[in-house]
């Protein structure tokens, strides 16, 4: 089986770079055909035996816990939570394909094919007890075992599908939130702007899911790291959801009550996965431990990095006094210099004046801002700022979800404000590249942790090509930033 797996895997993640709209073109009537036979094969077990249909009351499932030692309760939760695995990454595709796509697949195809195969499977054992073995297959009729195994591979396979495809989106928020370095984002549809592909994310998601099976071997050892994993998503995505509810405004009184009831059944399951530390429980606590460190590491570097970078900035007021000093030479045309700041004017324009004495007729200092918002509408996603001596400030507000794709932003500043003569193929483009270099001279971070953010400084992408900037319009300027 492992062999297998392996090959299945590679497979599929070799497959990731065709896009996700090719992929669900493939596996989409499949999964169709998989709900759909789930919920056949439950009606024919429930049919057998109606009355498992009163499992709905939850007084059994309290009657057990009570009359059941906990040791065993808790595995007994431990297991019954593998049923409701998968439902974690319809919150990390929802920027992937949106809400309606999510809600219409959920309540019209997926809740209702595995609630009444689950409910068959229940039937089946009040009339079979000895089907207990394997009530899944015992479901189906004995000519459709093979064809089930196979269906049930394929349906496996798509579902690891649904995390691939969150993993591309979240870390794409990531960046844009700052928390990770960038990486090169490719952009797999032309009519859809959330479907996305991540190389770097999907060859390391595919190296750490083969040396899982082929660390542990077996699902059923697998099985507790899994379940512990997604124990400890539901409580955060709980607890975060919190959060947002209050500030989108809701009623508190309301907003406690749901998402403390939803967290108190949580933090049960939680419990009852945390017998599986030891049982490969500790492998997704490491990944996440490693990379929230990464994600740490890297915001509080940029922090260090920017502070240092202040004194390589000046006002604009004394940028303007100087210029009209000692003016530079003046050439035709339209320069963007890319400014991480919104008020000040960049070290790359000034870098490039003190060594070039050279300044094009108009410049434009853009600067990208990302809101907490997930989607920015036209209108107000740029804001002119007209600084003097044909420099203007341009800041382009985008979602968190959306790509930063500065061409696009100037065309449509351009449009929205009348600017002529305007080409976006004529414009140069000025972006800086800072070279970190660690040291002990500041005490922002421990050297160890300045190395490795230094590191990824090193090997995130290029600002030009995280930008969508065309090469050939680039200027590259560096610098060396200690901290």
């Amino acid at each position: 089986m492992v062999p297998i797996t392996v090959v299945i895997l590679a497979v599929l993640f070799s497959v990731q770079r065709m896009g996700s709209g090719w992929i669900g073109g493939i596996f989409g009537p499949f999964m169709l055909v998989w709900f759909a036979v789930l919920g056949i094969l439950g009606i024919y077990g429930i049919l057998a035996a109606p009355g498992v249909l009163a499992a709905v009351s939850p007084t059994y499932a309290i009657s057990y816990i009570l009359n059941t030692d906990l040791s065993t309760t808790l595995a007994v939760l431990a297991a019954v939570f593998l049923a409701v695995t998968g439902g974690e990454a319809l919150y990390a595709d929802m920027g992937h394909f949106g809400r309606a796509p999510i809600q219409t697949a959920w309540f019209l195809i997926v809740m209702p094919g595995l609630m009444l195969n689950y409910f068959g499977q229940g039937a089946l054992l009040l009339t079979d007890p000895g089907a207990a073995e394997n009530p899944f297959y015992h479901l189906a009729p004995d000519w459709a075992h093979y064809p089930m195994v196979a269906l049930a591979t394929m349906a496996t396979v798509i579902a690891s599908q649904a995390v691939i495809t969150g993993s591309f989106s979240l870390t794409q928020q990531a960046i844009q939130l700052g928390l990770l370095p960038r990486l090169r984002v490719v952009h797999t549809s032309s009519h859809e702007r959330g479907q996305i592909y991540v190389p770097f994310v999907n060859w390391a998601l595919a190296a750490l899911t083969l040396g899982a099976v082929v660390g542990f071997g077996t699902s059923s050892r697998l099985a507790g790291a899994y379940g512990l994993a997604v124990a400890i998503d539901m409580v955060i995505t709980t607890v975060l959801a919190t959060f947002v509810a209050l500030h989108w405004g809701h009623r508190p009184v309301l907003v406690y009550l749901l998402n403390g009831s939803l967290l108190l059944v949580d933090l049960v399951f939680l419990a009852a996965n945390t017998t599986k530390l030891f049982e490969g429980g500790w492998f997704p606590l490491l990944i996440a431990v490693v990379g929230a460190f990464l994600m740490l590491t890297w915001r509080k570097g940029q922090q260090l990095v920017q502070s240092a970078r202040t004194h390589l900035r000046m006002a604009p007021k004394e940028f303007l006094r100087q210029l009209e000093a000692d003016p530079p030479i003046r050439i035709p045309g339209i320069a963007v210099v890319m400014s991480a700041s919104t008020s000040s004017i960049p070290g790359t324009l000034l870098h490039h004046l003190k060594h070039n004495r050279v300044l094009h007729e108009r410049v434009f200092l853009v600067s990208v801002v990302v809101l907490d918002a997930p989607k920015v509408a036209n209108e107000d996603r740029v804001h002119l700022v007209p600084i003097g001596a044909g420099i203007e400030r341009l800041i382009l507000r985008l979602g968190f979800t959306e790509e930063p794709n500065v061409p696009a932003g100037l065309r449509l500043a351009m449009a929205q404000h009348q600017i002529p003569d305007f080409d976006p193929d004529g414009v140069t483009h000025y972006v800086g590249r800072q070279t970190v270099v660690a040291t002990k001279a500041y005490s922002g971070m421990a050297l160890w942790r300045e190395i490795i953010f230094a590191m990824l400084n090193r090997n995130a992408e290029l600002t030009a090509d995280y930008f969508c900037i065309p090469a050939p319009q680039v200027v590259e300027i560096g610098s060396s930033v200690e901290i």
